[in-house]
């Protein structure tokens, strides 16, 4: 998710009035920023050793295993609205990356690839050796990026919001429900992080990322074989609708959903037809073409 250096962080009053105005009553859902409920109770939670840091991450219910993996500056408890209804048939693992959340990070710098193998090892921790991922944001690019290197850890692959080249996004840094994403950002982060103050180092520390990657050529995306779903907001205020479609066209098989009355943060806003998309899809079936 490129945010623009969190769009030069925005004055406290300034992200107050933002987050009030995305919520107001009526509003058209795609210009809302709903909070997600409280976590259910986690079966399992820790923090895993992996790749020299420690990576917060909660098992919930029991079944085939399901992967969530959150957008950039967010956390694992993003999923709210999502983990009660995957977790009544599905062993759902959701985590926070390296450095959000209450996930530590490193000096190392970022990259796709580096956040790809995390999960992986966390999974390996787990002793999960094969998953469905579902990922928004920078989670569908990490999905991508494992997909592309290691498609034997994954039985399906959804990927919503996601872009393959930074040419497929666009200047967010005057939309208001993307500076209120990230002054709800910074305020978690201040309350989950074992390093709070350090919000402006963290965000420095991945806009390096975000502004030179991903990078996939079209022949990897032609290399995907996983059984994968490329969905994305009907107002996606971050990914231009033509690389969407031009992502599930070069992977083979892909399908391909634009969610109606929704925007980048789709889950939020149209919790219920989200969930019942990634439901038909995680059993197998035809997705609807929009709701």
């Amino acid at each position: 998710m490129r945010t623009n250096a969190a769009m030069k962080m925005l004055p406290a009053t300034l992200a107050a009035g933002l987050l009030f105005a995305s919520n107001a009553h009526g509003a058209e859902p795609w210009k809302t920023l709903p909070r997600p409920p409280p976590m259910p109770a986690a079966r399992e939670s820790g923090m895993a050793p992996v790749n020299g840091i420690r990576m917060y991450y909660a098992v919930y219910g029991a079944g085939p295993p399901v992967l969530l993996i959150h957008g950039g500056l967010g956390n694992a408890d993003m999923w709210g609205f999502q983990v009660p209804a995957l977790a009544k048939d599905h062993e759902v693992i959701v985590a926070d990356s390296r450095g959000h959340g209450r996930s530590t990070r490193s000096d190392r710098p970022f990259h796709y690839t580096l956040l790809a193998d995390d999960y992986l090892a966390l999974l390996d921790y787990l002793k999960i050796p094969r998953v469905a991922l579902v990922g928004w944001s920078d989670g569908g690019i990490i999905g991508l990026d494992i997909a592309i290197r290691h498609p034997q850890r994954l039985s399906r692959l959804l990927a919503f919001g996601a872009n393959y080249t930074p040419e497929g996004t666009r200047d967010v840094a005057a939309d208001p429900i993307f500076n209120a994403y990230i002054a709800r950002a910074r305020e978690e982060y201040a309350v989950l992080s074992p390093t709070p103050g350090e919000f402006a180092a963290f965000i420095k520390q991945i806009s390096s990322m975000w502004a030179n990657e991903p990078r996939y050529s079209a022949a990897q995306l032609r290399s995907i074989h996983v059984p994968t779903l490329i969905m994305d907001g009907q107002y996606d205020e971050a990914i231009r609708p033509e690389h969407t479609r031009e992502m599930a066209q070069l992977i083979p098989g892909a399908q391909l959903i634009f969610l109606k009355h929704a925007s980048h943060f789709a889950m939020w806003q149209r919790p219920r037809e989200f969930n019942a998309t990634v439901l038909r899809f995680l059993a197998g079936k035809q997705p609807a073409a929009g709701e």
